[in-house]
């Protein structure tokens, strides 16, 4: 506890800082998004990383940049067409919201804010998410504190204090951006959650419960649940549904038939995990002449690809084209 009074006292938070940027500057992770200035390109990599892992978010990154480039781009394009490239990604009203603070930003002839307060305004962007576009964009002072970073310092303070009153305190504020990107890091790479990894930690020195037994963190225990879904095929095309617009979870997104029956051919067995859960899920064969839903659609594979499909759809339908060459 002692050292963690030190760190926050009267010229300590300037060594931490040295340290921890001289760390950062040799060792952060080549990632598409690092040494961006660009706000829209910085707002679209954080609304990404909400809740989504890092190596997803990379995988996707790229790709809807290309598709839409710069604000305008974004705030012109029609909702499904955002969507089919959110696919994958989860967590579709992030999706949804990034689309509307586009349109407003549009509506308004203006460029995105580059203070916290005036883009915590905009759907979508909170506190955190706010802090860190407006500090690694814009390089205002603001303490950006994610989960990450918030375990660094309660354990750098022994839970001494507010996370967010201390990563103000401790903030660099010639480099806001970066240190902000280097507490995250941190806490990503080597302040582990349940096995910190304290004797390759930079800021070891400075830090209230380094080297002491930590209390081992519970492992919430994941669910299990069966789902099943029918592949109906008509020749080269497949049925798929869409949610409907009143739907709680992903309205307006297409994805295949439920079975409500397990009779019949598997043709694919699968894991996929939303949250908490692990869906063990089975999708079954069919041919022939079957009538399409209300709001069922028969599509060719490449221009399912363009609709907002669900993640577990786009898994299966993926699935597919490999095994079959279709």
């Amino acid at each position: 506890m002692k050292r963690a009074l030190k760190l926050l006292s009267s010229g300590n938070p300037s060594a931490f800082r040295r340290v921890l940027l001289s760390w950062y500057d040799k060792h952060q992770r080549a990632l598409p998004w690092r040494g961006e200035s660009d706000g829209y390109r910085i707002w679209v990599s954080e609304i990404m990383l909400q809740q989504t892992r890092v190596a997803v978010v990379q995988q996707r990154y790229g790709n809807f940049l290309r598709r839409f480039p710069d604000l305008r781009s974004l705030a012109r394009a029609p909702l499904p067409r955002v969507l089919a490239e959110w696919s994958g990604l989860g967590y579709y009203r992030r999706a949804r919201n990034l689309h509307a603070a586009a349109r407003i930003l549009a509506r308004r002839g203006g460029p995105i804010p580059r203070t916290a307060v005036a883009l915590a305004e905009l759907p979508g962007i909170g506190r955190y998410t706010a802090a860190a576009i407006s500090s690694i964009a814009f390089g205002e002072p603001q303490a950006a504190v994610d989960g990450n970073v918030e375990r660094v310092v309660e354990r750098l303070l022994g839970g001494a204090a507010d996370p967010w009153q201390a990563a103000a305190r401790l903030l660099d504020a010639e480099r806001p951006g970066d240190f902000n990107q280097a507490m995250m890091e941190l806490g990503a790479t080597t302040c582990l959650p349940a096995k910190p990894r304290c004797q390759a930690c930079p800021v070891a020195k400075f830090c209230g419960q380094c080297g002491q037994r930590l209390k081992r963190m519970p492992t919430r225990r994941r669910k299990q649940a069966k789902q099943a879904y029918l592949l109906l095929r008509r020749g080269s095309k497949i049925l798929l549904q869409q949610r409907p617009a009143s739907a709680r979870l992903m309205p307006g997104m297409w994805e295949l038939p439920s079975a409500h029956r397990t009779g019949g051919t598997v043709k694919m067995r699968l894991r996929h995990s939303i949250t908490d859960t692990d869906y063990h899920v089975s999708v079954f064969a069919s041919e022939g002449s079957i009538r399409a839903p209300l709001n069922g659609i028969w599509l060719a594979l490449p221009t399912l690809q363009r609709l907002p499909l669900t993640g577990l759809t786009r898994k299966i339908l993926q699935r597919l084209a490999s095994e079959t060459n279709l």
